[in-house]
C-alpha cells in the first residue's frame, strides 16, 4: 500500500512519489513528458485488493494504456475493463487472457464485437436492444450484463446520461437478451469519477440493489455485480487510503446485496493517477494591462496536450516549482494553444509563486490517469505529451 501521512492541515503526501519527482529533477525535457512509477500502480492495486476482498479488480484501460502499466497488472492478476478493440489487442499483447477482459463500452462497432468474440472475450456490456441485437449477431452465447444509469453521487466528474438504461427498462433488455440466446448475467453502474467518500455510493447502491432483487424476482437468476470505478485518487482533498476506502465500499455492497457470486471493479484513476507526474515548462508570465490584480501564467501544455479534465476546473492539479518557499499569490493558469477554452483555471485562481519567469519548470502531481490518454496529436502544432515509465 503507498504510504501515507496527514497532518493537521490535512496535506496527504505519497511517500513513494518522491522517486518520481527525483527523477524530474535530475533529467531534463524539451516536451511536456508524464513520467510513471508502475511500483506505485502495483502499491495501489495490492491496496485495491485488500479493500476489494473477493471482487476481481478489471483495470479500466482508458484511464491510461500504456502497454507497461498492462503488463505489470496482468502479472499481479489483474482482470481488464476494455473501450474498444485496440485496448482489446493491447491487453491481448501483454499477456492477458481473453476471458479476464470485459468489453465494457455500451457502444460498440459490430465488427469489433466479432473479433472480441472471435479472440475470446466473453462478456459485454449493453444499454439497449440494439446493441443487444449486435451482441447475438457477432457473439453468439455471450455473457452480458445491463448498465444503469444511476443518479450523481456528488461525484468531481459525474457519469450520467450518456451510458446506462432508465432503470426501469433494466428488466425489460435483460428479457430481450434471453430472447436473443444472450445470458444477462447481471449489472453494472458508475458512480462517477472521482467520487471522493465511500459514503456517497450508498444511494447508487440502495437503488441498484432495488432492480436486482426485482430481476431476480422475475427469474433472472443473476449473478454479476459490476460496481464500476469512482475509486479516487488525492489532488488535495482528504481522501481515504486505497484500502479503507475499498474496504468501506465492500461492506455497503455486501449489507445490500449478501453473498453475490461475482464482483467486478473498475478502478483507472485510483490506480495510476498517483503514479504519474508531468514536467512542464512556463512559457509566459503576463498581466493584461500594469494595473491588473491578477497574473497569467501560460504553461507548455493545457487541455488539449493532456490536461482535459480541468475542463470546468473539475480536477485540481497540484503545481511544484523550484519557488515555493518564496511570496505565492493567485493566477489565472492557462495552456499553449491559440484555443480561448485553454485555461485550466481561472474561477479558482492558483497560489503560485510571485517570482515565477517563463523558461521555469513547474511539475504536477498525480497526473498518471488521462492525461496521456487525452492528449491530442498535435492539436495547433504542438507535440503531444510524451510518456516515460520508470
Amino acid at each position: 500500500m503507498t504510504a501515507l501521512v496527514t497532518d493537521v492541515t490535512g496535506e496527504i503526501r505519497h511517500a513513494n512519489s518522491h522517486h518520481i519527482e527525483t527523477f524530474l529533477r535530475t533529467h531534463l525535457f524539451d516536451r511536456p513528458t508524464l513520467v510513471i512509477d508502475t511500483e506505485i500502480v502495483l502499491q495501489n492495486f495490492r491496496a485495491l485488493k485488500r479493500g476489494l476482498g473477493r471482487a476481481h479488480i478489471h483495470y479500466a484501460v482508458k484511464a491510461n494504456p500504456a502497454p507497461e502499466i498492462v503488463a505489470k497488472l496482468v502479472k499481479a492478476g489483474a482482470h481488464f475493463d476494455a473501450a474498444s478493440r485496440g485496448e482489446i489487442e493491447l491487453c491481448l499483447s501483454q499477456g492477458a487472457a481473453p476471458r479476464a477482459i470485459s468489453f465494457g463500452n455500451t457502444v460498440k462497432r459490430a465488427s469489433d464485437i466479432a473479433f472480441a468474440h472471435q479472440v475470446g472475450v466473453t462478456l459485454f456490456a449493453a444499454d439497449a436492444e440494439e446493441e443487444l441485437d449486435k451482441i447475438a449477431a457477432h457473439a453468439p452465447g455471450a455473457e452480458v450484463y445491463i448498465r444503469l444509469i444511476v443518479e450523481p453521487s456528488g461525484a468531481d466528474w459525474p457519469l450520467t446520461r450518456k451510458f446506462g438504461c432508465a432503470q426501469s427498462h433494466a428488466i425489460t433488455l435483460m428479457d430481450y437478451a434471453k430472447a436473443l440466446g444472450l445470458r444477462a448475467a447481471g449489472l453494472s453502474f458508475h458512480v462517477g469519477s472521482q467520487t471522493r467518500k465511500a459514503e456517497m455510493w450508498a444511494a447508487t447502491l440502495d437503488a441498484v440493489a432495488g432492480i436486482w432483487k426485482r430481476a431476480n424476482a422475475a427469474g433472472h437468476a443473476l449473478d454479476l455485480l459490476n460496481i464500476g470505478g469512482g475509486f479516487p485518487a488525492y489532488y488535495g482533498d482528504h481522501i481515504d487510503d486505497p484500502a479503507t476506502y475499498a474496504s468501506k465500499v465492500m461492506a455497503q455492497v455486501t449489507q445490500r446485496f449478501g453473498d453475490v457470486p461475482r464482483i467486478m471493479a473498475e478502478p483507472g484513476r485510483g490506480l495510476v493517477a498517483e503514479a504519474g507526474m508531468i514536467a512542464a515548462e512556463v512559457l509566459l508570465v503576463s498581466r493584461k494591462s500594469p494595473d491588473d490584480l491578477h497574473r497569467w501564467v501560460y504553461l507548455d501544455i493545457g487541455k488539449f496536450s493532456g490536461l482535459a479534465e480541468t475542463a470546468e476546473e473539475a480536477v485540481r492539479y497540484q503545481f511544484v516549482t523550484a519557488r515555493d518557499h518564496e511570496r505565492l499569490g493567485p493566477c489565472i493558469v492557462a495552456g499553449p494553444s491559440c484555443d480561448s477554452a485553454d485555461v485550466l483555471y481561472e474561477k479558482r485562481m492558483m497560489d503560485l509563486p510571485l517570482g515565477m519567469q517563463a523558461g521555469e519548470r513547474v511539475f504536477i502531481r498525480n497526473c498518471g490517469a488521462y492525461t496521456s490518454s487525452y492528449s491530442s496529436i498535435g492539436f495547433n502544432g504542438f507535440p503531444p505529451l510524451d510518456v516515460l515509465v520508470i
